[in-house]
This record gives C-alpha cells, structure tokens and sequence, in this order.
C-alpha cells in the first residue's frame, strides 16, 4: 500500500510542476487557441489522480492498521557511551566533567510525503511520514552528539535533553545536548 501511496505522490507532484512551469507559460503564450495539448491533459490527470490515490491509499491504511507497540531503544549508543536524561548513574560515580556536547539536524520531507501527511490532518490519525523523519532527525542528532562525546573519552552522558523547532514549512530543527562525563571503575 505504501508504495501505491508514494507512485500517487509522484504522479501528483510530477502533474504539479508541469502544470505550473510548463502549463501555464503555453497558456499564456497560446491563449487563443482553445484545444488543450496532450501533455497538459495528461499533467492533469497526473495532479488530480495523484491527489485521489494518496486519498484512498491512507484511508485505507487507516482502516486496517493498529498502532504498534515498539520496543524502546537501547540506552547505550553504538560508541559505546551511556545516554541518560537523569544525573546520576546508579552503582557509578562521576570522576570528571568533561563538558557540553550537543548534535544538531534539520530534516524535512519531500511534497510527496508532505501531501500523505496534509490528507491524514483531514481524515485523522498518526502522522506517520512526520513520525518518521522525526525518529530519523533524533536518531542522526543523538549520533552526532555520541560520536563528539567519544571522541572526548567520556564514558556517558548525562541530562540529555532534546529540543525541536520549525523553520520551514515541514522542516524540523532538532538538537540534542548533554554534559560529557568520565565514569569511576
């Protein structure tokens, strides 16, 4: 079903920028001829079918999908460096702080996906396209403020916090930062 969902977002977006920079120049250039070219008719359908089958790809999704239950991820990243949003770590103390460390990402999504996202606001539920480029922004900030931390020597770090903003239309700014410690044995 998705891949029917994103083969209607590209039908319309590809019917969108036709119709807009190609579309409208030949109008204004042949206003006097009344026959519609092939290739705009074609641009059109594009648009509006594109816009119909992400409508009926996410109700339909709607209709027999339940929200899943994912597991949690995993409090140690892949450098080997504790995340905690507390600041304490049970059974360790703190030896050092070495200092802030923050990752940082702004992430958007193609029209396509923005268009799925536009017709969820309108029949109600997750939206998932949003959901993921967020879990994806989270995921590369979270990464970049790990990898800082190594390289550091920190064995964790403490009190992380996220915060995200708009700066775009549906573009999202997301920064993750915590301070870098060194742990005792």
């Amino acid at each position: 079903m998705k891949i029917v969902r994103q083969i209607g977002s590209l039908a319309f977006v590809l019917g969108l920028f036709t119709v807009i920079f190609a579309g409208v120049p030949w109008h204004v250039m042949v206003a006097d001829d009344p026959v519609v070219p092939w290739w705009l008719r074609t641009a059109i359908f594009c648009l509006l079918g594109g816009i119909l089958v992400v409508l009926l790809t996410v109700a339909l999704e709607q209709r027999t999908t339940k929200p899943s239950r994912e597991p949690l991820p995993p409090t140690e990243s892949e450098t080997g460096v504790f995340l905690l949003n507390s600041t304490e770590i049970p059974g360790r103390e703190t030896r050092e702080i070495l200092g802030l460390v923050q990752g940082h990402t702004v992430f958007a999504i193609w029209l396509g996906k923005d268009l799925s996202a536009i017709v969820r606001l309108i029949l109600g539920g997750e939206l998932t396209e949003y959901t993921e480029m967020m879990g994806r922004a989270r995921t590369v900030a979270t990464n970049r403020m790990a990898a800082e931390a190594s390289q550091m020597g920190a064995d964790a770090i403490i009190n992380v916090r996220y915060m995200t903003t708009s700066v775009v239309g549906s573009a999202a700014e997301l920064l993750v930062y915590g301070t870098a410690v060194k742990l005792s044995e």
